[in-house]
């Protein structure tokens, strides 16, 4: 049994009891914080939390690692509710062709892309990717994260898909912090299948979603719903039997163009839409109607010099905004959630504060960890972030590109 306490915390953020699922419009910009408070973790679980002044006698704390936070905060460790984690290389070489004037499209229709990760991760074993994976989750959590989603999407085909989800199993079991496999073999049409959509989406029904069961693979399901890769309706033919099988729809869309997918993946309960770079009334007014969390990702914007995903309109509109990294080799390098919170305020014009609720509350509703994480509150198992010595919890967000995060104390001891 473990046992640690965090005292002289100089605040202590998001916490709390009787939390909603998630926040949404003007109460994202409200963020409670206790101040020279402690935090008390016992056998994985949080116990006891409060003000300094009333800590002691809460409980017998012989055998106790103690945490001196002095001049730092803790928060509720950072959910990563969108990323492509498991592949097999870089694509440097891309990132040039953009400096040089090609846009995303024309990098993918030249066999760039998607499909350069899903020819070079063919080539890699299980263990090569496995090995390599479990080096980004760990650089990942030394960012302030402590739970990820890790899509599949780099295979395109029955035996490379489930080799990526074999090593997202892999790393649940082993990286030491919740993960959850979203299947995402609508990512890309392979080469073979460019001019034959019906012979993949075959493929993908018939078995590639068997076999994924028969392993327990997946979580999740998703689909790229873009042109020049999945319309709506073969979006809503592969959602509609991935989940026959149990799996939730969490779906790319609304990246580059608007094409009804938004309405779509609502009514076939998506729990989350992602991107959303570009957006319309329409889309608005199906998210208001729906538990759907409309999740954006400006890493990626800023990477390939797309349009940034309009939090404020969101905000505005009286829904909740979920942030992510999206992290994977072609559109966005980094795993960094600072980066991310940075970005969101720099250029979506989110508050800190509703940046830290988009990166904890709602991204651990985006993922299915609300009874878990995205807050500390009693009974709660999820990992918290103590950070560095910082004047203010601003200052995460201002004083962009430093890494502000201490380490992750949580649910399997001090990381």
């Amino acid at each position: 049994m473990s046992k640690i306490l965090v005292k002289n915390i100089k605040g202590l953020v998001q916490a709390g009891e009787n939390f909603p699922s998630y926040v949404k419009g003007k109460e994202m910009a409200a963020l409670p914080v206790l101040e020279n408070a402690y935090l008390a973790i016992e056998d994985n679980q949080i116990v006891a939390y409060g003000l300094m002044e009333d800590w002691e006698g809460i409980t017998d704390w012989r055998d106790l690692e103690i945490i001196d936070a002095d001049g730092k905060y803790v928060l509720p460790a950072f959910c990563d509710s969108h990323t492509h984690l498991v592949f097999a290389k870089s694509r440097e070489e891309e990132f040039v062709d953009r400096i040089n004037g090609l846009t995303y499209e024309e990098i993918a229709l030249k066999g760039g892309g998607i499909l350069n990760s899903a020819r070079r991760l063919a080539e890699k074993t299980e263990e090569e990717l496995y090995a390599d994976a479990l080096k980004r989750v760990q650089l990942l959590q030394s960012y302030g994260t402590g739970a990820l989603e890790i899509k599949s999407g780099y295979g395109l085909s029955v035996e490379a898909e489930l080799k990526i989800l074999r090593v997202i199993k892999r790393l649940k079991e082993t990286a030491g912090i919740p993960i959850k496999a979203t299947f995402l073999g609508a990512h890309a049409f392979p080469a073979a299948y460019k001019e034959n959509h019906r012979g993949y989406i075959d493929l993908i029904i018939q078995e590639m979603l068997p076999a994924i069961a028969a392993e327990n693979l997946a979580d999740y399901i998703d689909v790229f719903c873009e042109r020049n890769y999945f319309s709506v309706a073969e979006m809503e033919e592969i959602l509609t039997a991935g989940k026959q099988y149990g799996l939730i729809p969490k779906v790319h869309v609304n990246q580059f163009s608007i094409l009804g997918g938004i309405e779509k993946a609502i009514e076939l309960g998506a729990l989350s839409v992602d991107h959303l770079e570009e957006i319309d009334e329409n889309d608005i007014r199906a998210l208001q109607q729906s538990k759907c969390m409309p999740t954006l990702l400006p890493s990626c914007s800023h990477f390939i010099s797309i349009p940034f995903g309009d939090a404020r309109r969101l905000i505005n509109a009286n829904l909740p905004v979920a942030l992510a990294s999206d992290f994977n080799p072609g559109t966005t390098p980094t795993g960094n959630l600072g980066v991310v919170l940075s970005l969101a305020c720099i250029k979506m014009k989110m508050t800190p504060e509703e940046a830290i609720n988009a990166l904890t509350i709602n991204a651990a509703y985006a993922m299915g960890l609300s009874a878990s994480h995205g807050t500390i509150s009693l009974g709660k198992s999820g990992n918290v972030i103590l950070t560095k010595e910082i004047p203010s919890l601003a200052y995460l967000a201002y004083a962009f590109g430093d890494n502000h995060i201490e380490q992750i104390i949580g649910i399997h001891g001090t990381k």
